[in-house]
């Protein structure tokens, strides 16, 4: 017991001799003799602090940001590829330093494009080009008070800050019926497709001829399948004489129904619509020949197809005038669009509409886009303009 009471002693005065060295260090530390200079004090260096990085893409400061939402990837990334590369052009020949526009890929989901685009800090949205695409966007887009622009035909999608700027059936449907009444014609037949398009195109070809006190003596409507189309071609011929037949649908479709709506009537009209517009092999059909048609102008367009050729080594969907032309109207608008601020969609419905590849156009109050449309006849393998489109839209 004694040697180990010794050993917590030793213990206890050597801790004990240590502390009281320690503090003699300590207290020795403090005087400086006389001529000698203190040591400097140590250096505090502030705090790292790590870099703030920002989610999505970076602000811009300097232009309005504006997103293109087409579909880049899947089955209709073509078309939405030679929209962007539209709005490219728009930008690079307007030279405009107020807007920057940015894509996005619906093909992955609109939805989901829209909002990232919405938190990317876009103020104005381009598209989307297909009508369920749009549907999805419009109440997004409507929430954040960021207006669209959508490249759809579909009317049923307008409203609530969405706008239409598609080629709309109807417009086209009227004015080549218009177009047909001043040519003496007074008889009409139709044939329309199954479906919404088929039902709009109905509806507006209806009234454009009551309107022009005209008489409907056949419409037909049909599923899209060889036969389907033949037997309503049959039904149609069956009750002519008539002036000029309605084919609402596509050049392959027209040009195979022709024949059979025209047996009893072999000098009527043949009417198309807008969608014969989007087919460049469409005069080559002889089916055709003499058929009168309505669509935006292709003046512009051709020249825009050009410059779009030697720049991306191939030739533009005709679709992809509704990007430059969007692009266009959002650069004029910009002039009186504060950077950081919300896009004015007031301006979208000036009276005197904007102007584009695609001739004039304007906002009505339902949101589409009201057209200035030319007609043009097949003839001699070729699209013959027989009344030019308006250069405007009086008072």
């Amino acid at each position: 017991m004694a040697e180990g009471e010794g050993v917590r002693q030793r213990g206890w005065i050597g801790r004990f001799a240590a502390v009281a060295a320690g503090a003699l260090l300590a207290a020795c530390s403090t005087v400086v003799p006389p001529g000698v200079e203190r040591a400097p004090p140590p250096v505090q260096r502030p705090a790292y602090q790590a870099p703030q990085v920002e989610v999505g893409i970076p602000r811009d400061t300097a232009r309005n940001r504006v997103a293109l939402l087409v579909p880049l990837t899947g089955g209709n990334a073509g078309v939405g590829q030679s929209i962007a590369n539209a709005t490219q052009l728009a930008m690079l020949d307007t030279n405009t330093t107020q807007v920057r526009v940015t894509n996005y890929d619906t093909a992955t989901g609109a939805a989901a494009a829209a909002r990232r685009a919405i938190d990317d800090g876009a103020q104005l949205i381009l598209g989307p080009l297909l009508a369920d695409d749009a549907r999805q966007v419009g109440p997004i887009a409507h929430a954040a008070g960021v207006p669209v622009l959508s490249f759809s035909n579909d009317t049923g999608v307008a409203g609530g800050g969405t706008y239409v700027m598609g080629y709309v059936p109807a417009q086209s449907i009227e004015r080549v019926v218009d177009y047909a009444r001043a040519r003496g014609v007074t008889t009409f037949a139709g044939m329309v497709p199954n479906g919404l398009y088929g039902e709009r195109a109905s509806t507006a070809f209806l009234r454009a001829v009551e309107a022009g006190g005209g008489q409907v003596l056949s419409l037909q409507t049909y599923s899209r399948t060889p036969a389907a189309i033949a037997a309503a071609a049959a039904r149609v011929g069956a009750k002519a004489p008539y002036g000029a037949v309605l084919i609402a649908d596509a050049g392959p479709t027209a040009a195979a129904a022709a024949a059979g709506a025209k047996r009893g009537s072999p000098s009527a009209r043949v009417l198309g619509t807008e969608l014969w517009n989007t087919e460049s092999g469409i005069a080559a059909r002889p089916q055709l020949a003499g058929a009168w048609f309505a669509s935006v102008s292709d003046g512009l367009y051709r020249q825009f197809a050009a410059k779009y050729r030697g720049r991306f080594g191939a030739g533009p969907y005709r679709l992809s005038s509704l990007g430059y032309d969007a692009v266009l109207l959002t650069v004029r608008i910009a002039r009186d669009w504060p950077i950081g601020a919300r896009f004015p969609e007031a301006r979208l419905r000036d009276t005197d509409g904007f102007a584009g590849l695609d001739g004039a156009f304007r906002f009505g109050r339902d949101g589409v886009a009201e057209r200035a449309l030319e007609v043009q006849e097949i003839r001699g393998g070729q699209a013959v303009v027989v009344s030019p489109a308006p250069s405007g839209f009086g008072r």
